[in-house]
């Protein structure tokens, strides 16, 4: 098979649903001036895409070797392509619902199924830490791009303007022509079927019993602690920059690329850092730079006057330092799902990723809601502070993480070892 178009169809599948699942932050606040929505309301978008992602690969992740990754991509990809055709046709909240819900079914078919095939394509667990980073930093590439094509369509002057629905006329032509890509390409699935396979019902089983490895509940403990903060930001930013730092919606909107551009560079290079450096002083480093970060940057938020003629010169400084914040989150993802996933034979990739998305997932929606709730009942300065309390929880988890690899059998330590 050939394993240069299969990455590419890989990186574009990801490329699609980066640009979508990182949409909600900007819908948020489209939905809040287009529609009245209220904060609190609006943030249940983070929980209709995040819960189907959970919800589905629970059920579903166990069973997709059967199925076929090739298959469930192909099926990820005519969802959201259908989805994204119904934003601009029939516009209102419960179409933006809707479109989240397919989004989160889509992408909880894709991400095991692209997961679990770096495993096929990849000759030993450097090459798949390499994979890993390098197609999470053009996960974060997507994003960068969404914030800038959803603030080429969006009217600044008339924030009841719903030109910004536009864009998912490109979206879905984006869909149809990764579909066509992924269509064309031939995918070898062999390694992935398990041996001696018992039926659906025992596979299911074999992807809980795995959660009773200590190693895989403290991973997905500190995964799910991750995604809580990364969503958090990346969710509110834009509203954020928008009430608080008082900059119009499109260049809110804009500003907060900053962020997703500090991810997308972070994660390109972490391959290179982790391959020189071990991985768990590098991953700590980035944790308490997050905090610091935080500290940093919330002061020079306070008491920002509203300016007309705010432009990219006289923004305030806060709008370009909190998004920093990204350049140090950027290793931590990939390089914990990279130490637990090539630890693990090729058969067992897909029911681990199941509960590695489940609670991704989980984390998602818990750190927007809180955020949002905080951020409405409050304000967005101290909804942003309060990040420092996941990310002193998710300092502890690594330790313990650490801790199990070290425990772990020889597999396990010799993953630990190749990824730094």
């Amino acid at each position: 098979m050939n394993k240069k178009r299969i990455l590419l169809a890989l990186f574009l599948i990801y490329f699609v649903f980066a640009i979508l699942l990182n949409s909600v932050g900007t819908v948020i606040l489209q939905v809040i001036h287009n529609y009245g929505i209220d904060k609190g309301a609006a943030s249940v978008l983070e929980g209709f895409k995040d819960l189907p992602i959970a919800i589905v690969s629970f059920l579903v992740a166990s069973s997709l070797p059967r199925f076929g990754y090739k298959r469930a991509m192909l099926a990820a990809l005519a969802i959201v392509a259908c989805a994204t055709l119904a934003m601009p046709l029939l516009p209102g909240f419960a179409t933006a619902k809707l479109l989240f819900l397919c989004v989160g079914v889509a992408f909880a078919l894709a991400k095991v199924s692209v997961y679990s095939t770096i495993g096929l394509v990849a000759r030993d667990k450097r090459q798949h830490a390499g994979i890993t980073n390098l197609l999470e930093g053009f996960f974060m590439v997507g994003v960068l791009s969404a914030f800038w094509i959803f603030g080429w369509f969006i009217d600044s002057s008339d924030p009841r303007s719903t030109s910004w629905l536009d864009v998912y006329w490109l979206l879905s032509a984006l869909c149809a022509a990764t579909f066509v890509l992924v269509l064309a390409t031939p995918f070898d699935e062999g390694a992935a079927a398990a041996p001696h396979s018992r039926g659906p019902a025992a596979d299911f089983l074999d992807m809980l019993r795995l959660f009773l490895r200590p190693l895989v509940y403290v991973f997905v403990m500190t995964a799910f602690l991750y995604v809580l903060v990364e969503q958090a930001v990346g969710t509110w930013l834009p509203t954020f920059n928008n009430e608080i730092l008082k900059l119009p919606a499109a260049m809110s909107v804009q500003a907060a690329s900053i962020y997703a551009g500090c991810l997308a560079l972070g994660r390109l290079s972490a391959g290179v850092v982790m391959r020189r450096l071990n991985w768990y002083p590098v991953l700590s480093f980035c944790m308490l730079a997050m905090g610091a970060t935080v500290l940093l940057a919330l002061p020079l938020a306070r008491d920002i006057a509203h300016d007309p003629h705010v432009g990219w010169t006289t923004a305030p400084l806060a709008a370009f330092l909190f998004p920093l914040i990204g350049l140090f989150m950027a290793p931590i993802y990939p390089g914990i799902n990279s130490v637990m996933l090539s630890s693990l034979p090729a058969h067992q990739h897909a029911p681990m990723t199941g509960l590695l998305v489940i609670f991704s997932a989980l984390g998602g929606t818990t750190g927007s809601l809180i955020t949002g709730y905080v951020f409405g009942r409050f304000n967005g300065h101290f909804a942003f502070y309060l990040t420092l309390v996941p990310i002193a929880l998710m300092l502890a988890s690594l330790y313990l993480f650490k801790r199990q690899v070290e425990r772990a059998p020889a597999p396990a330590q010799e993953v630990a070892a190749e990824a730094a």
